[in-house]
């Protein structure tokens, strides 16, 4: 979650892409204030990284969060 004119949610997404591509992962950036309800929710909370319902990191990029997450799920060998 994300808002455009919010200087903390643009260096969490500038060094988030480079981690995602690292990992495989899809980022969906979603601007909170383009949808009420996303607002009411995660006003405050706003950046914030989400795999699902699950809260990675908010205000900050946590790296070791974000990776250990990732550990959770061991990938599968092309063999």
């Amino acid at each position: 979650m994300s808002r455009e004119w919010c200087h903390l949610c643009h260096e969490l997404v500038d060094r988030l892409l480079p981690l995602a591509a690292e990992l495989g992962w899809r980022v969906r950036i979603l601007d909170v204030d383009a949808d009420p309800a996303l607002e009411a929710k995660w006003d405050e909370l706003v950046p914030i990284v989400l795999a699902g319902d699950t809260e990675l990191c908010h205000y900050h990029l946590d790296e070791g969060a974000i990776r250990a997450y990732c550990g959770r799920f061991p990938l599968e060998s092309a063999v």
